[in-house]
């Protein structure tokens, strides 16, 4: 047998043996994993933007004003109208200066008189500063002067539609007194004027502090003794011995009317008859104000 035949032989017997171990790879081949899908998830969803907050100063201040003004229309005080002896009257004894003589008689229309000082707040809210010294939104706005106060004055009747002004001295002291609930008392409220005034005795480290927190006068009115002076409208000008209707001072001055002693003042400067006055264009930090209307 030529050595090609053998060749061939050989091979011939070894086919069985290659097919064989071929079919058991073939058996024993791992079967590919098979991969369930995953269900499909829901999308998570998108996570809603928050509301926008309206940061401007001007939203924030227009909800503070609105506040404001609410607030200073609820505290408006009627005040019936009638007839009172203006000056140094018994109550003051020797306390009366001339500037309070001759005493007098004064009749008045009825009005509305806010029965705490113009706060920081209501200033802030309309003016949008504050140029007290003291800071504090309850307490009383200080530093103004009369001129001030009619630019407030003015801006404030501007949103309110209405007429707010400064009192005339006389509905300055015919409130003080208590109007016709008046117990003739020598300060706004009391005759012992640690119950009614934040004053130089009393003050705790000679500043303002917030209004209404110490006792009311007769009509429910605080510190018009006290705390700060407040201005009135009319030009200072002495008094006359006439009897008179409705007063609004002097027609023209130098300087304006100022009420109710300060925050530094001795209980002499605090008495419901004490006068005083200052050039319309200066301010202190002891000079602040009160509200009136005419009409509600």
């Amino acid at each position: 047998m030529n050595p090609k035949h053998i060749i061939f032989t050989l091979l011939l017997m070894l086919c069985p043996i290659g097919m064989a171990a071929q079919s058991t790879i073939t058996r024993n081949k791992p079967k590919p994993a098979v991969t369930k899908p995953k269900p499909a998830t829901k999308p998570k969803a998108k996570p809603k933007p928050a509301p926008r907050r309206n940061s401007t100063s001007h939203s924030s201040s227009t909800v503070s004003l609105s506040t404001e003004l609410n607030k200073l229309i609820n505290n408006m005080v009627y005040v019936s109208g009638g007839t009172f002896t203006m000056g140094g009257t018994s109550e003051q004894g020797s306390d009366a200066d001339d500037s309070e003589t001759p005493t007098h008689s004064v009749t008045l229309s009825s009005y509305y008189i806010c029965k705490y000082e113009v706060t920081q707040a209501l200033w802030r809210a309309v003016m949008g500063s504050n140029p007290s010294y003291f800071k504090g939104d309850n307490l009383p706005v200080e530093s103004v002067s009369w001129n001030d106060c009619q630019t407030f004055i003015n801006r404030l009747n501007s949103y309110t539609g209405r007429n707010f002004r400064l009192p005339t001295e006389a509905e300055w002291e015919f409130a003080a007194r208590g109007g016709n609930y008046s117990r003739h008392y020598k300060y706004s409220g009391s005759n012992y004027i640690s119950d009614v005034a934040w004053y130089g005795d009393d003050s705790g480290n000679n500043r303002t502090h917030p209004v209404g927190t110490k006792q009311a006068n007769e009509l429910g009115l605080y510190d018009m003794s006290g705390n700060v002076w407040e201005w009135c409208s009319d030009w200072y000008g002495s008094y006359s011995s006439y009897s008179q209707n409705d007063p609004t001072g002097p027609n023209s001055g130098s300087e304006r009317v100022m009420r109710g002693g300060g925050r530094r003042n001795g209980a002499w400067n605090c008495r419901s008859s004490r006068r005083f006055s200052n050039s319309p264009g200066i301010s202190d930090c002891s000079f602040g104000l009160r509200l009136v209307l005419s009409q509600l």
